[in-house]
């Protein structure tokens, strides 16, 4: 299988962009993976999925319009995929970045109450006092208030937080979301009810490029 763009013979065209390479493969285009009971699991790449299909551990339900090739055939490149067996598995926790505590407040400087792309990460109690890197303790931060706090407690700062910081909960679409740079696919929505997307990557990362 060589990767490069073909017609695909009785491929079902996606109505979203096929995100395609410069170089013209789509060998990392996002598919979309559901548990045997229809439950959206994850997002793979098309290469992946189509091992999963011709191996017989899952069917297409949504393809592309342009496929992939190998020496002797061109498969439908999927674009939703289920598999034939059921996985059952806890639901994920939230993990603990820069990213993630952005996306909990917000995009909001958790003591000024202010939007920008000047986001840092403050810890509610200071590291220098023995505060811990853990959720209950990190907090979003404009430089301002950042630099205003320092290293001393919200009492000594005469600043007060918004909102007392806590662990998110992941949502049901969490890994799926975390996973793409762009917009939901349009022939994935009928299998996403309800999905309220993230914001982007490009976005998170010009609001957390500060340390």
């Amino acid at each position: 299988m060589d990767g490069w763009l073909h017609p695909a013979p009785g491929a079902k065209a996606a109505k979203g962009n096929p995100d395609r390479r410069a170089d013209g493969r789509v060998g990392n285009n996002a598919v979309l993976v559901l548990n045997q009971n229809y439950e959206p699991l994850n997002v793979c790449n098309v290469r992946r999925a189509l091992v999963l299909v011709i191996g017989g551990k899952a069917e297409i339900l949504e393809a592309k319009a342009l496929g992939l090739s190998s020496v002797s055939a061109v498969f439908p490149a999927p674009s939703v995929i289920r598999l034939m067996y059921l996985i059952r598995r806890p639901r994920p926790r939230v993990k603990l970045t820069r990213r993630e505590i952005f996306i909990r407040d917000g995009y909001t400087c958790q003591y000024c109450d202010r939007q920008g792309s000047d986001l840092t990460i403050d810890h509610v109690i200071p590291r220098s006092r023995g505060g811990l890197h853990v959720w209950d303790n990190v907090v979003s931060a404009c430089k301002t208030c950042n630099h205003r706090k320092g290293g001393k407690s919200i009492a000594e700062a005469r600043m007060a937080l918004r909102k007392q910081p806590h662990e998110p909960r992941a949502g049901q679409y969490y890994t799926i979301e975390r996973r793409l740079d762009t917009a939901i696919q349009t022939d994935w929505q009928k299998f996403l009810p309800g999905i309220i997307p993230s914001l982007p990557r490009s976005f998170a990362r010009s609001h957390g490029a500060s340390t």
